[in-house]
């Protein structure tokens, strides 16, 4: 499906399903944002209550996690919102030029 990072294929070496239906947008970078803002501040929260630690580990500490979780999580959603729009058939909702 891809054919770098992120970038897609033009079509499905195994069956050769045409992509160029395929355009995910902003959508996976909102949910991204969405779930990795919602673990690091309630993470960054809770540890600060609990250990009070100094604010340079905070920022070693979330600046690190938010790195990790992005990009390990930016090319799964793009999978799923390219899926999503192939199972409901958002190609055929699309104006042709």
């Amino acid at each position: 499906m891809f054919q770098g990072y992120l970038t897609m294929r033009k079509s499905c070496e195994v069956c050769g399903l045409d992509f160029s239906f395929a355009d995910s947008g902003d959508g996976p970078a909102f949910f991204v944002m969405s779930i990795v803002g919602f673990v690091v501040v309630g993470l960054a929260l809770w540890v600060e209550f609990t250990f009070e630690p100094p604010i340079w580990l905070h920022l070693v500490m979330w600046f690190s996690l938010t790195g990790i979780l992005c990009l390990g999580l930016v090319r799964p959603l793009k999978g799923v919102m390219v899926a999503l729009q192939y199972h409901h058939k958002a190609e055929e909702g699309r104006i042709q030029k």
